[in-house]
């Protein structure tokens, strides 16, 4: 299987302070891999050098297998930031002007949409649960709704791997695990290779595939499950300085277990 990431021995450091110290991490193409850790712990300093928004000081990043100082293929990538948290509600677009927004790279600036374009766009849509708000205005939906309308932008470039950052911001408390749901339907049944950042630890445990746990160092990488046990021996509490416990949830049998 394919790695779309390869990091291998990452470290990086502002000035005097070292934020991420030998780092290692592969994403096997089709994954789902949840990067989790307190705050302050180097993970948005990871997502920014995996974007090629830092350039790298130490250690190799590999995307697509080509060296990131060599990758152009940028369409490949798609990125979600915590926008619905500071998103302008008197944006005057359409949902449906804002998700074919994402297709100007491809058909040029100013260009009318064809209608094969149209349909990705109501794809991208029906994808995230977003197709019938299509002709609403932006600004109308909730933080969650806007979001989804966010990560269906990003899917109308048809990119192989997406990338979140802390995605549930501003998603309501109720409406966070069919947000979660979405993503893993997006995983499973579009066969795109997904990568999280959340604290969410609880509410992604049944979602993803992988976990990397990150604190400065990297403490945990491999499947889910294993980081499940870690947890049921309150390993993680070494790691974010407190007891912390993952619950895995049951939907099948209505229940949820530690």
């Amino acid at each position: 299987m394919q790695s779309i990431i390869d990091i291998k021995n990452l470290s990086y450091r502002y000035e005097k302070d070292s934020v991420l110290e030998d780092i290692n991490i592969t994403v096997p193409e089709g994954s789902f891999l949840a990067i989790v850790g307190p705050n302050g712990s180097g993970k948005s300093t990871l997502l920014k050098l995996i974007l090629g928004l830092l350039k790298l000081q130490k250690g190799e990043i590999f995307l697509f297998g080509e060296e990131i100082s060599k990758f152009r293929d940028w369409q490949k990538i798609g990125f979600v930031s915590q926008k619905a948290n500071s998103f302008n509600t008197g944006f005057p677009a359409t949902v449906f002007e804002v998700v074919s927004s994402g297709m100007t790279k491809k058909i040029g600036l100013f260009r009318f949409l064809k209608k094969e374009h149209k349909q990705k766009v109501t794809e991208a849509l029906d994808a995230v649960g977003m197709k019938e708000f299509s002709h609403r205005n932006i600004g109308e939906l909730s933080g969650g709704q806007q979001q989804r309308v966010f990560i269906a932008r990003a899917l109308v470039s048809e990119p192989k791997l997406l990338i979140l950052d802390e995605p549930t911001v501003g998603v309501d408390a109720e409406n966070v695990h069919s947000f979660y749901q979405m993503l893993a339907d997006l995983n499973t049944n579009r066969g795109i290779t997904l990568l999280l950042v959340t604290h969410d630890i609880g509410t992604i445990s049944d979602k993803v595939t992988h976990v990397a746990c990150l604190n400065k160092h990297l403490h945990f990488h491999g499947i889910t499950k294993e980081f499940e046990q870690l947890s049921s021996r309150n390993e993680l509490s070494k790691v974010y300085g407190h007891d912390v416990h993952v619950l895995t949830h049951n939907h099948e049998h209505g229940g949820v277990k530690n």
